[in-house]
């Protein structure tokens, strides 16, 4: 995906087409496609397209990820080279001569043309331009900067305070279910609702609308992964246009009253430093998105490691100094976002490996996280683990992930004050993951208290 594209796709769209009609071509170049070549690939054996349409590896993909690892540094691939090594991956997301955009110049002309008539300004994912997940510098560098002041380590340590109240509330909430021997819900009941509280104060945007991020956020989360049926399409997609209506009545009730948050900062911007509508929406977007989606994955899989590993929880209760650590050991042990995409921009060699301009290349970063060559006895879960930020979680270079810092905070503090608030929390049945591949996370997460 690229801007470029995008733009040409925009001036060319065919006039008069039918709702519906736009709506099946964007599932079709967008997840059925994909879907289709992807399966197609998995009859040919390969064990990257397997990983991405098959339920049970995307529940546990570690093993298939020490396969790959035993063929090299890089491994073909239907979706082109793939590497599981941390040293490859750490070079190509921190080298210019690699980017995100795709060029959909040379696509053959039925799939140009569904990009054209697909394209919906109502309707835009995360994961399509102008989000700062699919573009370049210059536009990049621009959107980065207008964001970036609200994500400073000393904007993120100001947020403490406000992580914690919430934590402390919602944690109130559950005394009741707690006493009465209660079964509950933890990505419900604390997981999910923290960051999206934290996330909506901070940009400014109603905390009583928490059900609707949820529902919204869930909906784009799930269109970062190629492949979605038809039906989940469509629930996502009507999800989308609702946030996208939500955000336009929000940025005018921000025009002509606005607030110290920086979607106002963003809204009201002078025309040197103004996003367009479209790239407005596109960035507001991604944070809601972002600022709370990587937090509830880190903490539900936290959860369940700490209750596989009491030893290591009760270490934690008698010095809360180790969180900040145990918080980076689950990030890499357990990666919050599995995958990611770069273009060869510029010949290049990478590992030993040619790797040509035009090349799409992917980066398994669950797999890098647990490289031997870095971290010794990768598939051991350590909190007190020495060298555990070497792990690429939050990626690495220009798209380093500009809300990690608050990640780390939400972890820190969410997961010292519920275990020391029910210290014989247990996981209680069979957790359940989401159905997804670029995200690992619990959609289900039964937990009794006490």
């Amino acid at each position: 995906m690229s801007s470029p594209a995008g733009t040409r796709a925009r001036r060319t769209r065919p006039s008069a087409v039918p709702g519906p009609v736009r709506t099946v071509a964007r599932w079709a170049v967008r997840h059925g496609l994909p879907a289709a070549y992807l399966s197609r690939a998995v009859g040919r054996g390969d064990l990257v397209a397997r990983l991405m349409r098959d339920p049970a590896l995307r529940a546990e993909p570690y093993a298939l990820y020490e396969q790959l690892r035993a063929r090299g540094p890089w491994v073909p691939s239907a979706l082109g080279p793939v590497t599981t090594s941390h040293a490859a991956a750490s070079a190509l997301l921190r080298s210019d001569r690699f980017g995100v955009g795709f060029d959909w110049s040379a696509a053959p002309r039925p799939v140009r043309w569904a990009l054209a008539v697909g394209d919906d300004p109502t309707a835009t994912g995360v994961a399509e331009p102008p989000s700062m997940l699919v573009v370049d510098p210059p536009d990049h560098t621009r959107y980065r900067r207008l964001v970036g002041r609200a994500f400073t380590p000393r904007a993120t340590a100001a947020a403490e305070p406000l992580v914690r109240r919430t934590a402390e509330e919602l944690l109130d909430r559950l005394e009741g279910p707690a006493a009465r021997g209660e079964t509950v819900d933890l990505v419900a009941a604390y997981a999910a609702p923290l960051p999206v509280l934290v996330i909506a104060d901070l940009l400014g945007v109603p905390g009583d609308r928490q059900e609707d991020f949820l529902r919204w956020g869930a909906a784009a989360a799930a269109t970062l992964d190629p492949g979605l049926p038809f039906r989940r399409f469509l629930t996502a997609d009507r999800a989308m246009r609702a946030l996208h209506a939500f955000l336009a009545e929000h940025f005018a009730r921000l025009r002509s009253d606005p607030g110290d948050d920086l979607v106002s900062q963003l809204v009201t911007a002078a025309d040197g430093g103004a996003l367009t509508d479209r790239e407005l929406h596109a960035t507001v977007m991604l944070l809601l998105g972002a600022g709370f989606e990587t937090t509830v994955n880190l903490l539900g899989n936290a959860v369940v490691l700490l209750d596989a590993h009491r030893d290591q929880r009760d270490a934690l209760l008698a010095d809360p100094s180790g969180w900040p650590n145990a918080v980076e050991e689950v990030l890499r042990h357990d990666s919050p976002v599995q995958i990611t995409g770069r273009m060869v921009r510029t010949d290049t060699t990478v590992a030993g490996t040619e790797l040509g301009a035009g090349t799409r290349v992917v980066v398994l970063l669950g797999a890098a996280n647990r490289d031997p060559e870095v971290f010794a006895d990768p598939g051991r879960f350590d909190v007190a683990r020495a060298d555990v930020r070497e792990h690429l979680a939050f990626s690495a270079g220009i798209h380093y992930c500009v809300g990690a810092g608050l990640a780390r905070l939400e972890g820190a503090v969410a997961l010292r004050a519920l275990t020391e608030r029910f210290p014989r929390l247990r996981v209680a049945g069979r957790p359940v993951r989401r159905e997804l591949q670029t995200l690992r996370g619990f959609e289900h997460l039964p937990v009794t208290l006490r």
